[in-house]
């Protein structure tokens, strides 16, 4: 049975966003609610179409209990009712997933990375052949990707390459790209057709959204003085330096450029503000190489959770068990859907299970 409560308070929830947003709201306030209001309304879409179709079972009920009801009309009603019924068993799958804790970040873009591992120079192509593989499937998406570093192969490809994948939900898509990705296929160079293996790591993370910095004043240490230096009998006799500390982080920053008191304060409240923020970005980038770590693993062949085996023009993820033989669709990014598909459906489901055996 699903959480009719629960429900009753997320239609209850889109509701009150609805009438907030068409009222008077200032810039951040409306993002919140737009944001929120966005991720509420597939979901109660979904609950609403549940209960409407719930209703007209219960009207379809009605009129077969009624033994006044015409044979033909009961019979298209019966039939109108198994229809309604397979539909009622889909939307409650549907809701439940919809009901599934998020990952924060899945509406966010994605950084995605892609680096050569074992194999040398035919590594490096399939690294190429992977990133390709990954533009071409954000352009089905509508998503942009724009190369924020890279480092080309000798004879193609790449040694390395970054790009931010910029486009709603692109990381709830791509996540489960992350980890060693293996080819096995005769090199360009390979005279006696010898198949060779090579593999390639890829990375992905959520796209860091701009840190929003709220200076508490509670938590800022702010002092006035003399300036020092040149700037004439005026600057000597008026305390308009200012100092400010951000006593959680430490950071120190003074400013005596300008003669008014009133203008330093604020210039040193924008460069504290810059500082802040340079050091949440920082602290991000940290977690994120470490997660990156955990992800990429050695590049070693054994690590795999895909293959693409080229002489059987297949693709298999083991994680899975799923193999397609549609391997130039998938590098051409058509069929990669299909195994996205599939690795997101095989998460949910397991989450499904772990709600249910609670």
């Amino acid at each position: 049975m699903l959480p009719q409560t629960r429900l009753d308070s997320l239609v209850a929830r889109h509701a009150a966003l609805e009438a907030q947003l068409s009222t008077a709201l200032d810039r951040d306030a409306r993002v919140r609610f737009s944001r929120e209001f966005a991720e509420l309304s597939p979901v109660v879409e979904t609950v609403r179409d549940l209960r409407k179709t719930e209703a007209d079972i219960a009207s379809l009920e009605a009129l077969l209990a009624d033994p006044k009801t015409e044979a033909d009309v009961a019979r298209l009603a019966a039939e109108e009712k198994a229809t309604a019924a397979k539909r009622i068993a889909a939307l409650e799958e549907k809701v439940r997933i919809a009901l599934l804790p998020k990952d924060a970040a899945d509406e966010h873009g994605a950084i995605l990375e892609v680096r050569a591992g074992t194999g040398g120079d035919e590594a490096a192509r399939f690294a190429g052949d992977l990133f390709r593989m990954y533009q071409r499937y954000a352009a089905l998406k509508g998503w942009s990707v724009e190369i924020l570093s890279s480092s080309e192969g000798a004879v193609g490809g790449f040694k390395e390459v970054i790009a931010a994948v910029r486009g709603r939900g692109a990381y709830a898509k791509l996540k489960f790209e992350s980890g060693v990705h293996r080819v096995q296929r005769v090199p360009h160079t390979e005279a006696s057709g010898r198949i060779h293996t090579s593999a390639a790591t890829v990375a992905v993370l959520p796209e860091a959204r701009e840190v929003d910095v709220k200076l508490d004043d509670a938590d800022l240490k702010i002092e006035t003085m003399r300036a020092g230096g040149a700037g004439g009998q005026h600057v000597n006799k008026t305390e308009s330096a200012v100092r400010i500390t951000h006593v959680p982080s430490g950071i120190v920053v003074g400013v005596q450029d300008e003669r008014s008191q009133h203008r330093n304060r604020a210039r040193a409240l924008e460069l504290l503000r810059a500082r802040v923020y340079d050091l949440e970005r920082q602290k991000q980038d940290a977690a994120r190489a470490a997660e990156r770590r955990g992800q990429v693993g050695s590049g070693d062949r054994s690590q795999r959770i895909r293959t693409y085996n080229f002489p059987q023009g297949r693709v298999t993820d083991h994680r899975i068990g799923l193999a397609l033989h549609k391997l130039p669709q998938v590098l051409e990014g058509t069929a990669l859907g299909e195994i996205v598909d599939a690795l997101v459906a095989d998460h949910q489901a397991a989450l499904l299970a772990a709600e249910n055996s609670q």
